[in-house]
């Protein structure tokens, strides 16, 4: 809806419905009019407060028995719009005994005390059905269903969260999307095809059917599991970039893996085939991993958090298919066909021999250096460090023709007694100006700006409401979501490496990545909201998905090297997959840039988070995650 007051309206009515039988008696009317009701009777006047009606206060039926409302038109010569009505077995039963005992008399029905109309009972209607006229416009009769379906009891309500987006900021939000998403697909597209020449157009392919295999999901999504919403949110979008990233990851481990195998002499379609077996069990370790985790989010999440784990379970399941499946079908047909020779491919990065281990306490040192900076910004700012979502408030967001001078929008907020309230005039656009309240004033102060600004043709983008009780909820869900899909990787990883201090260190390493995050927000004064933690979650999922792969390579050299130590093995993993894991992770960054660049001020704070986190992904997998099973291991990785 674009009428938030509106909307408002229609949700707060408790449309308690009755059915009324109008006495007919004219001398009681007469006396009723002169101020003298009868017992058991109460004066009413009709819609339309012309006719005045004497209706028994005892209601002969109520809206608890109705099952549905909808509009109709009648068959009359003006076709106007009319509510048609149904009952329950047990409404329906009393409605035909009202009518066939009253035929001849009138039926008032009252809606919330107002006599919507009172038509005469012509014959008993033994259906359940009815319908109430009342000359409503189509707009009335669509609302009037709408309360009626909802409010079948009247009980009192209060909003507690609102996310309200004007057109302006909602279209703003779609094309900045876009072109984010667009500009950060044609860099992914051009470095793949650049990079790795015939191989990267392949991989272009299965990612450009991933990204249709996500949207296509997402349109299935509601005829699948009708309980699920498909609608595309900012964290939907967060799943995509994760899922996509993580379909990148996986074309490049299995082209890096097909170089490798080439360089060993092998024939192409001999590398091919290695090179597919051998990048699979770490795709599908940390795919699976992700996609326990997207489960439990979904489980313990609140919509947004939700939202995010859908796309990104569509996403990891069309990644999986379109990297492993699809692109080893267009490799065989080349080779069948007689087309493909060779595969040559760059290299940019070759492989190091760097002791990555030896320095492990230097990094140990720099990570808690700045993680407690970090941390005490964060509990500096105290409640200032979190947004709506977490601390309750209100935000307004408006939109100016010329930028306003921020002291007399201060002055304003004192006379609407809001004195309180903080204000943020963006530097990229001084036309929009955020004010963030503690209590919903949201007309009052609108009237006041427009009347003290009568010449700026002031927009509202939006308004985002959230009370104590939506408040404490949501933080408690998103966090008990990242428990849980933390936990889910401890196990899944412990299991699947057969060493639980391989699993602690990863863990270890995704909390390390959250509390840089977390931290950088904080320096930069950036607020912690529901996007926040998805970014939170978005770099937990990815920095995993690294590590596994140095712990896939550490496990497959333990059987090839069987004399070397555990730190050798380390070095050595860390080493073959470095230019692996800094591919991927630039690669993804260039999508997390565009958003950054592009996304504008609603995206701002989740593209930033990203920028951190995936940088800090890439250094923790080898800097902290790596040694830290060392410094655990007190015997060599088992064989």
């Amino acid at each position: 809806v674009t009428d938030r007051d509106g909307a408002i309206d229609i949700i707060g009515k408790t449309a308690l419905l009755e059915f009324k039988l109008v006495d007919n008696d004219p001398d009681k009317l007469k006396q009723a009019l002169a101020g003298t009701v009868a017992e058991g009777l109460e004066l009413k006047y009709a819609q339309d407060d012309k006719e005045p009606l004497l209706l028994e206060k005892q209601s002969a039926l109520s809206g608890d028995a109705l099952t549905d409302a909808s509009v109709n038109f009648s068959q009359s010569q003006f076709n106007e719009p009319v509510v048609s009505i149904k009952f329950n077995s047990e409404g329906a039963k009393k409605f035909s005994e009202i009518t066939a005992g009253n035929v001849g008399k009138r039926l008032a029905i009252v809606l919330d005390g107002k006599v919507q109309s009172a038509p005469r009972i012509k014959e008993a209607i033994p259906s359940g059905e009815g319908v109430i006229t009342g000359r409503f416009s189509v707009e009335e009769a669509q609302d009037l269903a709408l309360i009626l379906r909802v409010g079948a009891l009247p009980a009192p309500m209060t909003i507690e969260e609102e996310r309200t987006i004007g057109p302006l900021l909602g279209q703003d939000s779609i094309n900045k999307g876009m072109k984010a998403v667009i500009v950060g697909s044609i860099l992914v597209f051009a470095f793949m095809a650049a990079y790795y020449l015939l191989a990267g157009v392949i991989s272009d392919l299965a990612l450009l059917l991933n990204l249709l295999m996500v949207l296509g999901g997402l349109g299935l999504l509601p005829l699948l599991f009708p309980g699920v919403s498909a609608t595309l949110t900012l964290p939907g979008i967060a799943g995509i970039v994760l899922s996509l990233g993580m379909a990148v990851d996986a074309n490049v481990l299995i082209n890096e893996r097909i170089r490798e195998e080439l360089a060993t002499g092998k024939n192409l379609r001999s590398s091919i085939a290695s090179g597919y077996s051998r990048a699979f069990s770490a795709i599908f370790d940390s795919n699976l991993t992700t996609l326990l985790a997207a489960f439990l989010l979904f489980q313990f999440g609140s919509g947004p958090i939700r939202g995010f784990a859908v796309t990104l379970t569509i996403g990891i399941i069309s990644s999986l298919f379109t990297a492993i499946v699809v692109t080893r079908t267009i490799f065989e047909v080349l080779l069948d066909w007689g087309v493909l020779k060779s595969l040559p491919m760059l290299r940019l990065i070759k492989e190091t021999k760097l002791d990555f281990i030896s320095k492990r306490r230097i990094f140990y040192a720099l990570s808690l250096i700045v993680i407690m900076v970090g941390l005490s910004f964060y509990f500096k700012r105290g409640k200032q460090a979190f947004g709506i979502d977490f601390a309750g408030g209100q935000l307004q967001e408006y939109s100016f023709k010329t930028p306003p001078p921020i002291d007399e929008v201060r002055v304003i907020l004192k006379e609407a007694g809001l004195a309180e309230a903080s204000i943020q005039q963006f530097k990229d656009n001084p036309r929009v100006v955020l004010i963030r309240t503690l209590e919903d004033k949201s007309q009052v102060l609108t009237g006041k700006l427009k009347e003290h600004f009568p010449d700026q043709d002031i927009q509202i983008l939006r308004i985002e409401r959230v009370g104590p009780v939506a408040g404490k909820h949501l933080k408690s869900k998103a966090l008990y979501a990242l428990i849980w899909s933390l936990v889910a990787i401890l196990i899944y990883v412990a299991f699947r490496f057969k060493h639980f201090n391989f699993a602690i260190a990863g863990v270890i390493a995704l909390i390390h990545d959250v509390l840089v995050t977390l931290g950088l927000l904080a320096i930069t004064g950036r607020q912690i909201d529901l996007l926040s933690v998805t970014a939170f979650l978005t770099i937990a999922c990815y920095s995993i998905n690294d590590t596994i792969v140095i712990y896939d390579r550490v496990r497959e050299n333990s059987r090839l090297y069987r004399k070397l130590s555990l730190y050798e093995l380390i070095n050595l993993s860390v080493n073959q997959t470095l230019g692996r894991t800094i591919l991927t992770s630039g690669v993804t960054l260039l999508v997390v840039i565009a958003i950054f660049l592009y996304g504008g001020e609603v995206l701002s704070n989740f593209a930033f988070a990203l920028l951190v986190g995936f940088i800090s992904g890439v250094y923790s997998t080898v800097y902290i995650a790596s040694p830290l099973v060392l410094a655990w291991s007190r015997k060599s990785i088992n064989k």
